[in-house]
């Protein structure tokens, strides 16, 4: 009995050690990475404004930032005779602006420039975008778009240069039309017309087809059956759909001419608003040019306010 006593502790001592329940092990403490991507699965939120807050930023510093320091400067004025900028409140740039009559003269000019190019790229793309959109098959539809993208991966100095080539006395135009005893607009304010239509032309063709082609079959269908001819399909349905996808082909066509200083630099002498913003930066008369900037940066305003009731940024 002594003896079993004695073996006793010795063989049951595993056996209860094996029998023990094992200790389970800790967790790992999360780690920081795994703790800040919970947080923000939880909170959809604040993940959107992080996502946004570098775009937002550059935008509020880079552009807003700029056009705030632009109307802060075109309330100051210049020093005639040392040329330093005086940095006091004053209206006398926009009194300028007002009773002077070459900058009224010069910006109804670049206005009416901007209306007639915005015009004519609205009667010249509305065919093409409509047989885009409702006549071409798949496949003539896709070449018509790499050719109405073809002009834009073009440099812009290259294609205004080549206009200005067309448009000499002795260019391709003049040589083009003599046989017929025409000839071409030559430099002028004709001449640059063509240019910024040429320039222009597909911002406004690719709204419209894109208009064009969201206007449903079944919609046109429903006027023919109706007993509309074409002409009526076209000014009652077609054209009080699209005029959306038409306003917003024009921000792009009227923004772009109202503002453009090199094709006028180029094709002709006239001055228009950019020329004259550019020569004021070169004076340098900076505030005088910065009030002159607000001009076409206030016609814009106005303008896309107009766009937004007819519901162009929906077409954008």
């Amino acid at each position: 009995m002594a003896r079993a006593s004695r073996l006793g502790p010795s063989h049951h001592g595993p056996v209860a050690e094996a029998a023990a329940p094992a200790t389970a092990p800790a967790p790992a403490p999360a780690s920081g990475r795994r703790r800040l991507a919970g947080g923000l699965h939880r909170r959809p939120r604040l993940r959107l404004g992080l996502l946004l807050a570098g775009p937002v930023g550059w935008l509020v510093i880079a552009y807003l930032g700029s056009l705030l320091i632009l109307f802060i400067n075109a309330f100051w004025s210049r020093d005639a005779f040392t040329g330093l900028v005086i940095h006091q409140f004053t209206l006398d740039n926009f009194v300028a602006l007002v009773e002077n009559p070459l900058y009224r003269t010069v910006t109804l000019r670049t206005v009416l420039m901007a209306a007639a190019v915005t015009v004519t790229c609205a009667i010249v793309a509305f065919p093409i975008a409509y047989y885009m959109a409702r006549v071409a098959s798949p496949r003539t539809r896709g070449l018509l778009v790499v050719a109405v993208l073809m002009p834009l991966w073009a440099s812009y100095l290259i294609k205004a240069y080549t206009w200005r080539l067309i448009l000499a006395e002795d260019g391709v135009m003049n040589w083009f039309l003599a046989p017929f005893g025409l000839k071409g607009p030559g430099y002028g304010e004709v001449g640059l017309w063509l240019v910024f239509v040429y320039l222009w032309l597909p911002y406004m063709i690719l709204p419209l087809f894109a208009g064009l082609e969201r206007i449903p079959s079944s919609v046109l269908d429903a006027s023919s059956d109706l007993g509309a001819r074409g002409w009526m399909t076209f000014r009652r349905v077609t054209l009080p759909l699209v005029v959306p996808a038409l306003v917003a082909g024009s921000i792009f066509t009227f923004s772009l001419t109202l503002g453009d200083y090199i094709a006028p630099s180029l094709i002709t002498t006239t001055q228009f608003i950019g020329n004259l913003i550019l020569a004021n930066f070169g004076v340098p008369d900076l505030p005088f040019a910065a009030a002159l900037s607000l001009v076409p940066l206030t016609i814009m305003i106005v303008y896309l306010m107009l766009a937004r009731r007819l519901g162009a940024f929906e077409a954008l």
